[in-house]
């Protein structure tokens, strides 16, 4: 549920094993060139309030959502679906930083709610938390100041600056971080101002990531926010947002990004209302970046109860469509080729059967060998989704049912989008930073080395090979055999990763 929107990459392969691009029409087609589609909002938009009150809802009550029937997933069944229920002590002395716009004024009580309703380890710095000694810590890093989170008057804005959307972002990304890794150390880093596609508050983002990494303050960091390639000036002006990125590679510091939630359509410029919409397959960075680990997405079709079996029968139709099928391809994953970096060393070997373009029809140049997005993939899709508990509702300055403020229901969520993903899996690095006893750090290289072992590769993820990420008439890509633009390597088993994954880092 990301509040910006994410670029993609190029791609699709059809039946036989050549790649093609799904075209308009749902027909695979080589060297299109799309015309513009619908505009994509930013991915904060994909949630759907269920129930208010402190208790979660029931699965019946997320499966009888109208108009899409869903099924909510919680803290157990998500352990369970991604193998890693059974790990102990799970992030112990590691911290992970979450990136976001304004945080939330009542997250301290929401996370506090979340531990109890699911019977998660509680936080020292939760609303009414008695801390004592081993317990995990949860604190807040302004680094430039922060505004509240102030739910805005009804307008006719594009909500880019809506505080009271990016506290549900924060609720996602800090009680699903939390969930993966309960005994890890959550550090909510928050800035003063929206990432607006590459016009501002990237900054911001990053000088906070630099002030993280150069006082060790994170083992893991976690980015849920993203602009497309395209909406750069030029690669220079990207050029110089990365510097905190280099300095994670060189800090042992993992960084994860999530590669975007308008499939592999997305705009020029936001604010502005109607901005023009890139005429190509496109990526967003900064889950393009060869030093980030680009999350793609999925729906997840295990039992929303257990998480131990598949289920094809609840909803959403995505699952009942695709019998015995555990993960299917997410519409709205970015993912694709860059624009303007180039294929990286690590993915010149790829699990076997895999399809690599390097190239998206109708793209500026180079536009040949260029690096490829996602890396890995996890559930992201709001049909499929978490629960998140927010209660960041009516204000003053909102008044009684917030005047048309969205969302601002205190209550339950269940969320999507692939700032789900990069969370979850920012809490599985800092569980094998602490089996390890030291900080793995940039993970890239080690997880194609992982993929190109043919062995290892089926034990360790689960390769999804079904579902498309075209949103418009912009040629998409679909999942298949091996790594592919909408998942990447694949989803997790994280009991059987993780060993290999310490083994594979230096």
């Amino acid at each position: 549920m990301r509040r910006h929107l994410r670029f993609t990459y190029a791609v699709v392969v059809a039946a036989v094993g050549t790649a093609a691009l799904i075209g308009a029409g749902g027909t695979p087609t080589l060297g299109q060139t799309a015309a513009a589609g619908a505009v994509v909002k930013p991915t904060i938009s994909n949630w759907q309030f269920i129930t208010a009150g402190t208790p979660p809802p029931t699965q019946a009550a997320c499966n009888a959502v109208v108009p899409f029937g869903r099924r909510c997933f919680d803290p157990t069944a998500m352990a369970n679906s991604y193998d890693y229920a059974s790990l102990t002590n799970r992030g112990a002395g590691r911290t992970i930083a979450l990136v976001d716009s304004f945080g939330s004024s009542t997250i301290a009580s929401d996370l506090n709610n979340f531990d109890t309703q699911f019977g998660l380890q509680h936080m020292c710095g939760e609303t009414g938390v008695t801390c004592t000694s081993g317990m995990p810590a949860f604190s807040i890093l302004n680094v430039q100041g922060s505004p509240p989170p102030t739910p805005p008057p009804p307008n006719n804005g594009t909500d880019q600056e809506g505080h009271n959307v990016w506290a549900l972002e924060t609720s996602l990304d800090v009680e699903w971080a939390h969930a993966t890794a309960p005994m890890a150390n959550i550090l909510l880093v928050t800035t003063p101002t929206a990432e607006t596609l590459g016009v501002q508050g990237f900054h911001q983002m990053m000088n906070a990531e630099q002030y993280v990494i150069d006082n060790h303050l994170a083992d893991v960091i976690s980015q849920s926010f993203a602009a497309a390639e395209g909406s750069f000036s030029s690669f220079s002006s990207l050029q110089n947002l990365r510097h905190a990125f280099i300095s994670a590679q060189a800090n042992n510091v993992t960084v994860f990004g999530s590669s975007g939630d308008g499939g592999t359509t997305n705009v020029v410029k936001e604010p502005v209302k109607n901005p023009r919409v890139i005429p190509y397959p496109s990526v967003e960075w900064p889950a393009s970046d060869p030093l980030v680990t680009g999350v793609g997405g999925t729906y997840l079709c295990t039992d929303a109860t257990t998480g131990t079996t598949v289920d094809s029968t609840s909803p959403p139709t995505e699952c009942q469509n695709n019998p015995g099928v555990r993960e299917v391809g997410w519409l709205n994953a970015g993912g694709g080729y860059s624009i303007y970096f180039t294929r990286p060393s690590f993915q010149t070997t790829l699990p076997t059967g895999s399809t690599f373009v390097g190239s998206s029809p109708g793209a500026p140049g180079p536009n040949t060998n260029m690096r490829g997005v996602p890396d890995i993939g996890y559930q992201a899709s709001q049909r499929t989704g978490v629960l998140v508990y927010m209660t960041e509702g009516a204000t003053t300055t909102s008044g009684t049912g917030c005047r048309g403020a969205n969302p601002c229901s205190p209550g339950w969520y269940t969320v999507g989008g692939t700032s789900a993903s990069s969370p979850q899996w920012a809490g599985l690095i800092a569980i094998a930073d602490q089996i390890a006893g030291r900080d793995l750090g940039y993970i890239n290289p080690a997880l194609y080395q992982i993929g190109s072992n043919a062995a290892m590769y089926a034990a360790d993820f689960n390769d999804v090979s079904v579902g498309c990420n075209q949103t418009s008439s912009i040629p998409g890509y679909c999942a298949r055999t091996g790594w592919d633009e909408v998942t990447g390597l694949g989803t997790p088993d994280a009991a059987k990763l993780i060993p290999d994954l310490i083994a594979a880092t230096p």
